[in-house]
């Protein structure tokens, strides 16, 4: 059984980042593992081209505040500064599948889904990505 108290970071295999960081020249680490003290990679301005493994789970992080969502508004404010990021993020196996395949993703947005019977919309909608393949 896993420990669920006990904080929990994944490195990225060096394989993977060397791979990664010889197409993409990374300068900067906003998630450095071991965090020094005082660290806050949300709190700076990131480099020219940033390499961004975040803790996969909010608990895990150092405060219990921040999970890979920050990350990726960070990731949003800092390309508004012309700065570039590569995220490694968690996702679900069908959305890998898809985008090996090529679809197209497009952002639907938070849906109300109706309720089958009563046709009410949910009350607390998550975002959902729509996808697009294309017949070959």
């Amino acid at each position: 059984m896993v420990n669920r108290t006990k904080k929990r970071y994944w490195l990225t295999p060096p394989e993977l980042y060397q791979s990664l960081h010889k197409e993409f020249n990374f300068d900067f680490d906003p998630c450095p593992n071991p965090l020094p003290d005082d660290f806050d990679g949300l709190d700076m301005d990131w480099g020219k081209m940033n390499h961004v493994n975040p803790i996969f789970r909010r608990e895990d992080s150092k405060t219990g505040k921040y999970g890979p969502t920050a990350f990726v508004r960070k990731a949003i404010e800092q390309q508004n500064k012309g700065k570039s990021s590569f995220l490694t993020i968690p996702t679900q196996s069908y959305v890998n599948l898809l985008l090996e395949a090529g679809a197209e993703l497009r952002s639907l947005g938070r849906v109300k889904w109706l309720e089958v019977d009563t046709k009410e919309p949910m009350k607390s909608p998550s975002p959902i990505t729509g996808f697009y393949l294309k017949g070959k």
